[in-house]
């Protein structure tokens, strides 16, 4: 496990080390309180794989899409209050299959656990506020 402590100045140290020991494909689960900075650290990820647009918080939407100037994928969702089961009954399970950093927010620990079950290598980013930094804990 990979500690970095950053302040919202340093999101450069966290998103550079994240580039450097995950691959292409990734599925990221972003653990925290609420406005811990999960949506912030997916806002940097987004702008130093050269997406331009804006990037938002899925809450309601549950999954946002991104593609880069460069070609790369990102997939953001918020599955807030939603269970396991809802998750596979939308089909949301599928996106999983598409080449690219999924970072998803509040993920469960039934849908971690089923996602490694089935093979996939499941990463992940837990954010502490500190003072006017966050540690952020990265099992990569």
């Amino acid at each position: 496990m990979k500690e970095i402590v950053a302040s919202l100045n340093e999101l450069d140290q966290v998103v550079s080390y994240l580039n450097d020991v995950l691959p292409q494909n990734a599925i990221i689960f972003l653990r925290g309180d609420l406005a811990a900075g999960k949506t912030t650290l997916t806002q940097a990820i987004a702008k130093a794989k050269g997406i331009t647009s804006e990037v938002t918080s899925p809450t309601f939407s549950l999954q946002q899409c991104y593609l880069s100037e460069k070609g790369e994928n990102l997939y953001h969702y918020d599955l807030y209050r939603l269970e396991h089961e809802e998750f596979m009954q939308m089909g949301l399970f599928e996106e999983f299959e598409k080449p690219g950093w999924h970072l998803v927010e509040w993920g469960s620990d039934t849908l971690k656990s089923f996602l490694e079950g089935v093979g996939y290598n499941v990463f992940m980013i837990e954010i502490q506020p500190q003072n006017s930094k966050r540690i952020y804990r990265i099992e990569a």
